[in-house]
């Protein structure tokens, strides 16, 4: 008896706790499945996801020649800061030659006006020149009826008369002539004056770019300009990464953009700080294509040997600017997103266009405000009268740039370069 109930005992209990355990999963399974209908479902996340932001370059607008640095990699500068300085020598010689033109054009420009009035002075001369030539002649006319005057001397005032009707011409033509190239015009706006003024900016401008002032605030990066080289438009010097202002591009799989749209909320993790430090931010836009379709090499499924591949699309991600600040970010850091996509109205790549600026600055446009300081100067300084008193600030000269010596004392090695 004992030998048949050990195995069906030892079966029972084997089938006891296969049943338990399958209860056990099922019930995980259900609690799982509850729990993915309810949170889950509502959350997509990606550890494809990487820091990105803006490498503003820094570039020459004009030859030249580097004679100082006045950043290295790794430094942070501020908007406006000088970077990098060109030799100025031939930029002012051009300056020079330009506003001493621009003198003497205004000067040129005075003599047409001062000559308008010479010339409407000596139309009135010739007018009473004619008028007593003509009355001179209605005289010897009434006398030469009765025989007192000769022929001879009639037909000189006949003569006289007409002299001094060609004369009068003459002197209408000229003052006309002098009038076209002065009428409707002031001294500061008269062509010739705009002319040599547009050379007066041109040249100004041309040496104020001889100084090269960072655009924005930020860190350098990827300095390849060297003491000494020679430079020209366009050529990369050195780069500037404004790092308040970086954004989260994650790469997420297709079936993940079904509900995802416009500004719904992320939270991420960044793998510098862990998961002790959670950024936050909102969905700001998505890629116009899958990163296989914008690849240097894209990918050519027009085979026999096609394989199906799940594609990533990038989406943009706004992170909040006070979490930066207190934790930065740098470019290409990797992160983990995760989009709460249970707000899913709204179309999923709505058409807005924006009329702001996404990015904008400043700092190039100082030199025009300068440049025009600088032409009314010479003007008022070239018509008559005293000259007004020229400020330091609002006229500078052609050393504009002399005193604007850059920073370049604290770069490791700057003073073993320079000397």
């Amino acid at each position: 008896m004992s030998t048949n109930t050990e195995p069906t005992s030892a079966a029972s209990k084997r089938w006891l706790w296969l049943s338990i355990a399958g209860g056990a999963f099922a019930v995980i399974g259900i609690i799982y499945g509850v729990y993915w209908a309810e949170v889950l479902r509502f959350y997509q996340s990606t550890d494809d996801a990487y820091v990105g932001g803006n490498v503003v370059q820094i570039t020459p607008q004009i030859s030249g020649t580097v004679v100082a640095i006045g950043a290295d990699d790794t430094q942070f500068v501020k908007a406006g800061q000088a970077l990098v300085r060109l030799d100025q020598a031939d930029a002012k010689v051009a300056l020079d030659q330009a506003e001493a033109q621009l003198a003497r054009t205004v000067r040129d420009v005075r003599n047409l006006f001062a000559t308008s009035a010479q010339l409407q002075a000596d139309v009135q001369v010739r007018d009473t020149d004619l008028a007593a030539a003509q009355s001179d002649l209605a005289r010897r006319r009434q006398l030469g009826a009765s025989g007192a005057v000769s022929g001879e001397e009639l037909q000189h005032a006949t003569d006289a008369v007409r002299g001094a009707q060609a004369g009068q011409l003459a002197a209408r033509q000229q003052l006309a002539a002098n009038r076209a190239r002065v009428d409707g015009t002031t001294l500061e706006n008269h062509p010739q004056v705009r002319d040599a003024a547009a050379a007066v900016r041109s040249a100004y401008l041309t040496l104020a770019r001889t100084e090269l002032a960072a655009p924005v605030s930020g860190f350098v990066a990827r300095r390849n300009v060297q003491l000494g080289q020679r430079v020209s438009p366009g050529t990369p010097l050195m780069a500037v990464v404004p790092l308040d202002e970086v954004w989260v591009d994650a790469n997420f799989k297709e079936p993940q953009l079904e509900r995802m749209r416009l500004g719904q909320p992320v939270t991420l993790t960044a793998d510098l700080y862990g998961t002790q430090v959670v950024f936050h931010g909102s969905v700001a836009g998505f890629g116009a294509g899958t990163g296989a379709a914008f690849s240097l090499l894209p990918a050519q499924n027009a085979t026999g040997n096609w394989i199906k591949i799940v594609q990533r699309v990038p989406v943009r991600i706004a992170l909040d600017p006070r979490e930066i600040a207190a934790h930065p970010l740098q470019i290409g850091l990797s992160m983990k997103a995760v989009v709460d996509v249970s707000n899913g109205g709204g179309g999923r790549m709505p058409q807005v266009a924006s009329n702001a600026a996404a990015w904008s600055t400043d700092v190039f446009g100082t030199g025009d405000a300068q440049a025009d300081a600088r032409v009314h100067v010479i003007i008022a300084a070239n018509l008559s009268g005293p000259a007004p008193a020229v400020t330091r600030g609002m006229a500078p000269g052609p050393d504009l740039l002399a005193s604007a010596r850059l920073p370049v004392a604290h770069i490791p090695g700057a003073a073993r370069h320079l000397h």
